[in-house]
Formats: C-alpha cells, sequence, structure tokens
C-alpha cells in the first residue's frame, strides 16, 4: 500500500494581490500587461461579427428599431435628430444623423463610436453585442434616408400617400 501525503503548502505560500506592489517583476508591478499577441477569449468570434457587414433584411432593421430605442433613443431621440429626453434635461445635444457630414460617414463610422465612444457618449462595447451594433447602424441609415429622401424621386403612389396624409 502506498500512501501519498500531502502538503498544504497552496494554501500558504506567497501570493500578490492585483495593484499591490510586487519586488518579483522588474517595474515593481504586480499587474501586467499581456505578451504581444495575445487574443482574450471570444474576441476572434466578436471580430469576425464586426469584419463583414450583414445582408439588409427586414429583420435586420426591425432588430436595429428594437436595439436603438432601447440603447440610442434617450440622446439621440426617435428621429435621430439628437433631441432626446437627457437633452431636454440639460446634456449636451448628440449630433442630427441628417448632418452630410454624417449622412456620408462609412457604416465603420458608427461602429466605432457605438464601441468606443465620442465625446461626451461613452462606450457601449459592454451593452451593445457586435451583431446587434450592425443592426442599429442598418437602423440609422434607415433613419437618414427618411429624413433626407426627395419626395420627387419617390414613386408616384408613394408620392401621393405621403402627401395624403395630415
Amino acid at each position: 500500500m502506498t500512501l501519498v501525503a500531502g502538503c498544504d503548502q497552496m494554501a500558504r505560500q506567497p501570493r500578490a494581490d492585483a495593484q499591490e506592489a510586487s519586488r518579483f517583476f522588474p517595474d515593481g508591478k504586480v499587474n501586467q500587461a499581456p505578451p504581444v499577441g495575445t487574443v482574450a477569449r471570444g474576441e476572434l468570434a466578436r471580430d469576425a461579427v464586426l469584419a463583414e457587414r450583414p445582408p439588409l433584411t427586414a429583420a435586420l432593421l426591425e432588430r436595429g428599431e428594437e436595439r436603438y430605442r432601447i440603447n440610442c433613443v434617450p440622446c439621440h431621440g426617435l428621429a435621430g435628430d439628437g433631441l432626446g429626453t437627457v437633452v431636454q434635461r440639460g446634456f449636451p445635444r448628440p449630433p442630427d444623423f441628417a448632418e452630410p457630414r454624417l449622412v456620408q460617414a462609412p457604416d465603420r463610422h458608427f461602429l466605432k463610436v457605438i464601441e468606443h465612444g465620442y465625446g461626451v457618449m461613452y462606450s457601449y462595447a459592454a451593452r451593445v453585442k457586435p451583431a446587434d451594433r450592425w443592426a442599429i447602424v442598418a437602423h440609422i441609415r434607415s433613419l437618414q434616408l427618411a429624413r433626407t429622401a426627395d419626395v420627387k424621386a419617390l414613386p408616384e403612389e408613394d408620392r401621393r400617400a405621403l402627401e395624403a396624409r395630415p
């Protein structure tokens, strides 16, 4: 019969807490930057979703409108004019999505703003999934089109229906 004796040294080994000083590392810090080339779990899958715009479908637009209403309306407003409820309470007004510079901006601009924030807008990377970012961008484009489209360019039937509305 073989007896295996374990030692309890792991429970009592020297260790350091985060943000504590350390004599072990040359820079004296416990927290060390990850080695160059390190990829966090899930980052490759996230990057794959963001790499290519999905096809424009009714389902994508519906999802985009839903996510926009949840995450963007308080500041940007339903129409994307920058007149959300927080603006009415004294917060800075975000830009109108119908501004020519934003109408001409590439889709990637909006993806980057959602991920990193812009000006006083903070990052929504932790709140909006990558696939939903594309959906929100599609909805922003639909808002821009709705507000900047030339009525004369519409088919006659659609133009009459629009003009008949009060």
